[in-house]
C-alpha cells in the first residue's frame, strides 16, 4: 500500500504529461511519444515436485499457477537535440529487474536524459538495460516467453554516463561509465566500463554487435549476430564470456545460444532457441552444464500476441527435482503467455 501510494502521483503527472503535449506537439519543435505494455502468464511444471520449482532462470519462477508479468508505461520526449525517458514497469519483471532497488526505484526500469551534441555524438546519462546480450526485458520485444541463461546471469542494467558515437554508414561505437552492475545507487568508488561497437550491411539485413563490460575483478565479453535471410527466416546468435578472479586465480562461466525464427505468415510465427550454458567452475551459481531448448508460437492478433512454448532444460548434474527425494538432470515445462502491446 506505501508503495502503491508512492507510485501513483508519478503515474498521475505521467497521464497529465501525455494529455498537455497532445495538444502542443504539432504546433512545436518536441515530440512525445508513450508506449505501453503488459503480459500474462500460466506455467506448468511436468516434473512438478511438491515445492519445488524447478526454474533457473528469470521472470517465470512459478509453477501450475496463473501469473502478472509486468504492466509498463514508457514516455520518450524530445526537444530538438535534447531527449529525455522514463520507463516504468509493475510486476514480476520489474522487480526481478530491479533487485538490488528498494522502495518506488523498483518500478524504474530506465530513467535517462540524452543530448546530442552532433549528427554523430550523443551523451547520455541515467539508468538505461544492459547493451550486452540479444534478449530484452519487456516480453513484447522476445519471440520466446521465459528467458535465457545467458539473459539472466548476464547485467540488467546500467546506471552512468555513456556516449554513442557514429562513424559512418551503419557503424557506430559506444562508451561509458557507471555504477556496479545492476545498482541505481551505491556508496562503492568502484566504476564499471562498457564498450560496444556495431555495424551492418547495407540493407540491415546483417548486423553485429561486439559488447563489453568491465570492472575490479570481472569481465565480459558479447558477441551479437542477426541475419535476416529472407522475408520469412532469420537466424540470431548470442556468444558470451564472463571471467571473475577469484583469490589468485580467473574462472569463467560461458553461453551460446542460437535463435532461428520461421514467420510463414503475418498472424504466426514460430522461434526454435538452442542454448548451451557452461558453468562448471559456479561462477554464476548453476556450478554446471546447461543445454535448454525453447520452441514458442507466436500468434499475432493485432496488438495481442499469444506465446504458447515447449522448454526442455538437460544438465550434467541433478539441478532439478522430480520429488523430494528425487532429483533429476532434466526438466520439461509448458507456457501459455498473453502480451499486450500499444
Amino acid at each position: 500500500m506505501k508503495l502503491t501510494l508512492k507510485v501513483m502521483p508519478l503515474i498521475s503527472a505521467l497521464l497529465f504529461f501525455q494529455k498537455g503535449f497532445a495538444q502542443t506537439d504539432s504546433t512545436s519543435n518536441s515530440k512525445t511519444t508513450f508506449t505501453y505494455s503488459a503480459d500474462v502468464y500460466y506455467r506448468y511444471d511436468l516434473n512438478d515436485a511438491p515445492g519445488k520449482i524447478n526454474n533457473l532462470t528469470s521472470f517465470t519462477n512459478s509453477k501450475n499457477s496463473f501469473e502478472l508479468g509486468m504492466a509498463s508505461i514508457k514516455v520518450d520526449h524530445y526537444y530538438k537535440n535534447i531527449a529525455a525517458t522514463i520507463d516504468l514497469g509493475f510486476g514480476r519483471r520489474a522487480q526481478e529487474f530491479s533487485y538490488n532497488d528498494t522502495g518506488i526505484l523498483r518500478a524504474i526500469k530506465q530513467f535517462y536524459i540524452s543530448y546530442s551534441a552532433t549528427s554523430n555524438i550523443k551523451f547520455t546519462m541515467g539508468k538505461w538495460a544492459t547493451h550486452i546480450g540479444y534478449e530484452l526485458l519487456d516480453a513484447y520485444t522476445n519471440r520466446n516467453y521465459s528467458m535465457s541463461y545467458g539473459f539472466s546471469y548476464g547485467p540488467f542494467s546500467h546506471t552512468g554516463l555513456k556516449a554513442d558515437i557514429g562513424l559512418g554508414g551503419k557503424t557506430a561505437i559506444m562508451i561509458g561509465i557507471a555504477n556496479p552492475t545492476d545498482f541505481s545507487s551505491t556508496t562503492s568508488a568502484n566504476k564499471v566500463f562498457l564498450a560496444q561497437i556495431s555495424t551492418g550491411s547495407k540493407n540491415n539485413k546483417i548486423k553485429a554487435y561486439l559488447n563489453f563490460q568491465g570492472g575490479v575483478g570481472f569481465d565480459q565479453l558479447d558477441l551479437v549476430l542477426n541475419a535476416n535471410l529472407t522475408q520469412k527466416f532469420a537466424i540470431n546468435y548470442d556468444g558470451t564470456i564472463k571471467t571473475v578472479k577469484v583469490d589468485a586465480s580467473k574462472n569463467s562461466w560461458t553461453c551460446n545460444a542460437i535463435y532461428l525464427n520461421f514467420d510463414p505468415s503475418e498472424l504466426f510465427g514460430l522461434t526454435l532457441r538452442a542454448e548451451y550454458f557452461d558453468d562448471q567452475k559456479n561462477i554464476a551459481g548453476i556450478g554446471a552444464n546447461v543445454f535448454q531448448t525453447t520452441l514458442s508460437g507466436n500468434i499475432h492478433l493485432k496488438n495481442l500476441t499469444f506465446i504458447p512454448e515447449i522448454r526442455l532444460d538437460q544438465s550434467n548434474k541433478e539441478l532439478f527435482s522430480k520429488s523430494d527425494l528425487i532429483g533429476s538432470k532434466n526438466n520439461t515445462s509448458f507456457i501459455a503467455a498473453a502480451v499486450y502491446h500499444f
